[in-house]
């Protein structure tokens, strides 16, 4: 499990290299974004990739990192290797953003194409770390990973003590399980809802069922939230500290896009569908959180010809 003083070593690690990013209050939302689309890379996924690269011993990285992702963790880690001096392969799927792609590509990663699955991903990352000796930096399932995104539950609870509600979208739960693991930290008696796109329930199921659950397929245009399965490590998380934990929100497509360009027209935020999930939830009516609350801003890299009317 992830402890208090994990989350407080992640968060002295990434001073210098993260942005601690601030909360903007939105008045239609009646609700402060927390803008994790500032990130040096656009995305929350800074945080936990260069976490676990930073962690890893100097003989595992010696040969280079390798992750799977469909793009944001993918130019996290791309970006912290370059900053540690290592070398980073990225598998991405076939159905990965151009301007993810670009931006894996930006940052000196090496960017390798398989299937369109997180399975498909993450079988050809693992028999290419085999083959090569790279070091395996997953997207969501590692203590690590989880202790780095839990630095924006700890900054949320210094910025505002008060806040009685914290919303954050879900894809591998990483982000979720961080969120409520630092809030914790902190001491703040918050409590955290999850975002899902309808087509992608993995977390309410699994909440439902008491354990991970593995959907057949999912879809949507948030590309960040479409995991078959949350992983065990944030699931453990997140059922350890079930109290902290008001339930999960489901948002549909045309409640992703009217959020995004919300978040455009009325707040000037470039906004991928992923992190707009948690305004939708609330534009949509999906969730009624008790304020003062918190919208986590997952991301900013978008493609437009995702949203357009």
């Amino acid at each position: 499990m992830v402890t208090a003083e994990d989350v407080r070593e992640a968060a002295a690690g990434l001073v210098g290299v993260t942005v601690r990013t601030p909360l903007r209050f939105v008045a239609p939302l009646n609700a402060y974004l927390k803008l994790e689309n500032l990130q040096p890379v656009g995305a929350f996924k800074l945080r936990g990739a260069y976490n676990a690269i930073r962690r890893l011993p100097d003989a595992a990285r010696q040969h280079g990192v390798i992750t799977y992702s469909s793009g944001n963790h993918g130019q996290a880690v791309a970006y912290a290797a370059q900053l540690l001096g290592v070398r980073a392969v990225i598998v991405m799927p076939e159905t990965a953003p151009a301007v993810k792609v670009a931006g894996v590509k930006k940052w000196g990663g090496e960017v390798v194409v398989a299937g369109r699955t997180s399975e498909d991903r993450q079988a050809r990352a693992e028999e290419i770390a085999a083959r090569e000796g790279l070091a395996v930096v997953p997207p969501f399932d590692h203590p690590d990973i989880v202790a780095g995104q839990a630095t924006i539950g700890l900054e949320i609870a210094e910025q505002l003590p008060d806040a009685a509600t914290v919303v954050a979208p879900v894809g591998g739960g990483g982000l979720i399980a961080g969120v409520v693991t630092g809030l914790a930290a902190a001491g703040s008696s918050a409590r955290v809802w999850g975002v899902e796109p309808v087509g992608a329930p993995k977390l309410q199921r699994s909440l439902a069922a008491g354990h991970p659950v593995r959907l057949e397929r999912t879809a949507s245009i948030a590309d960040g939230l479409i995991t078959l399965t949350v992983g065990a490590i944030p699931f453990a998380q997140i059922t350890a500290q079930r109290d902290h934990v008001a339930g999960v929100a489901l948002v549909d497509e045309d409640a992703l896009r009217e959020a995004v360009r919300f978040l455009a027209r009325e707040c000037r935020l470039t906004v991928e569908p992923s992190g707009a999930a948690t305004t939708a939830a609330v534009r949509s009516g999906a969730l009624r959180p008790v304020p003062p609350t918190v919208l986590v801003v997952s991301g900013g890299n978008v493609d437009l010809t995702q949203i357009e009317d």
